[in-house]
């Protein structure tokens, strides 16, 4: 059953707030990166690349765990644990807006080395629990 996201959670999401994101590795172990996120309604939307050590993760166990503090207060976080779905379908445009939304630039703008970047992913992440404060 999906779970909702608190409209504070929701306006923080909308703001350039890094997110963590856990995904599980092959041998049981969590796996953390910090991440650039847009929200899709209740969803999270995350850009990386096919050869990115997240993706093959994701590839094998799509459970995920996000962690999300404010900056502003840091003692308030949300932690959405949930699942994710992977497409490279619209990639290339979420990077883009990931890529304004936090540094004012197109992608290519921001980081020139990227021409030579696998081909990009969109994860797609449905909360299925939040917990925390915000």
């Amino acid at each position: 059953m999906p779970a909702a996201l608190s409209d504070r959670l929701k306006s923080l999401l909308d703001g350039p707030v890094f997110i963590v994101l856990g995904t599980i590795q092959p041998d049981g172990s969590p796996q953390l990166s910090p991440v650039w996120v847009k929200r899709d309604g209740e969803d999270l939307l995350v850009s990386t690349t096919v050869d990115r050590r997240k993706k093959k993760n994701l590839d094998r166990d799509a459970r995920v765990s996000i962690v999300v503090q404010d900056p502003q207060s840091p003692y308030e976080y949300a932690e959405i644990r949930g699942s994710a779905e992977l497409t490279t379908e619209g990639a290339q445009d979420l990077i883009d807006e990931l890529s304004l939304k936090y540094t004012g630039k197109k992608y290519a703008e921001f980081n020139p080395a990227s021409s030579q970047d696998a081909e990009r992913v969109i994860v797609r992440v449905s909360p299925r629990k939040v917990v925390g404060s915000l």
